[in-house]
């Protein structure tokens, strides 16, 4: 792996907990709560808490991630992606594992919170939410190494995050909560196909069966496109029966779709890391704009 700059310690964990992915936890957040105020629910003392959860579990499967992948050799010399600190020596690995630690209990203490808050229903969600952080790249059946990450993705950062948010606040779902679920989880998982079309060789050699090593590019490529169209149809549906011309909003943000997509089919490698911010950027935009306008 080529050496690269060490930054200062704190700059080391900022890295390692890979603040630009944290939006994948926090816009679901945002839409679950817009559409809680939109049906007259305003709890927001829920809402922070739902939101500090969200974080603090992105952040520990991002540490989680980094260890196993680390040990599994999935973060290799001929890595593509940007420096990882266990990979690179400037955390050991006791380290990081240690603040995937701290990240799960402060989640499971604002959990508990939320718990007392709301009532005994939202606990399932919560341990799930908990066990699948560290399962998802570690244990003995990491889902990301059997080719799960992108069902887990779009279960726990769609349908979970958002619905969960709602429930917090409002004390019940909703269908419309659902399909806003559907349209956020589906560009998270983009930015996941993003991550898996640019490493699919190592994660073959590291035996990490991604949906990109299993059916290579070309599918990989049509996975991101229609994870995108179907956040737009998505919300499309949405306005059609009963949500409102607000939920059309998002559609503002369709060239900036048109453009990553075009990126991804016509980029490999190491080009491909500006398309992960810029995935995320454009999950950012969406759940925005789709929370301004459930709130119009």
């Amino acid at each position: 792996m080529n050496a690269a700059p060490r930054p200062s310690p704190l700059g080391v964990w900022l890295l390692a907990i890979r603040p630009a992915t944290l939006w994948a936890g926090a816009v679901p957040v945002f839409v679950g709560t817009a559409l809680a105020v939109a049906d007259g629910h305003r709890a927001w003392g829920a809402a922070a808490l739902a939101l500090a959860g969200a974080v603090l579990i992105q952040i520990a499967t991002n540490l989680v991630n980094d260890w196993a992948d680390f040990h599994k050799g999935a973060d290799g010399a001929d890595r593509l992606g940007p420096p990882r600190a266990a990979a690179q020596g400037w955390l050991s690995p006791r380290q990081v594992a240690a603040g995937a630690i701290v990240a799960l209990v402060l989640a499971a203490l604002v959990g508990a919170a939320l718990v007392a808050l709301t009532g005994w229903p939202i606990l399932a969600l919560g341990l799930a939410s908990l066990i699948c952080a560290v399962a998802y790249t570690a244990g003995p059946f990491p889902l990301a190494y059997l080719g799960l990450g992108d069902p887990f993705v779009l279960l726990f950062f769609g349908f979970a995050a958002v619905v969960g948010t709602y429930y917090v606040q409002a004390g019940a779902t909703t269908p419309l909560a659902w399909v806003a679920g559907a349209a956020v989880g589906l560009l998270a998982t983009a930015i996941l196909v993003v991550n898996n079309l640019r490493d699919r060789r190592g994660d073959a050699q590291a035996g990490k069966r991604t949906l990109a090593v299993r059916f290579g590019a070309a599918f990989t490529r049509a996975e991101y496109a229609l994870l995108v169209a179907g956040a737009f149809l998505a919300v499309t549906a949405a306005a059609s029966v009963g949500g409102g011309w607000g939920w059309l909003l998002p559609w503002a943000c369709l060239p900036l779709a048109l453009r990553t997509t075009r990126a991804v089919w016509t980029t490999d490698g190491a080009a491909l890391n500006p398309l992960l911010g810029a995935t995320a950027r454009l999950e950012l935009v969406f759940g925005l704009l789709l929370a301004i306008g459930v709130l119009l």
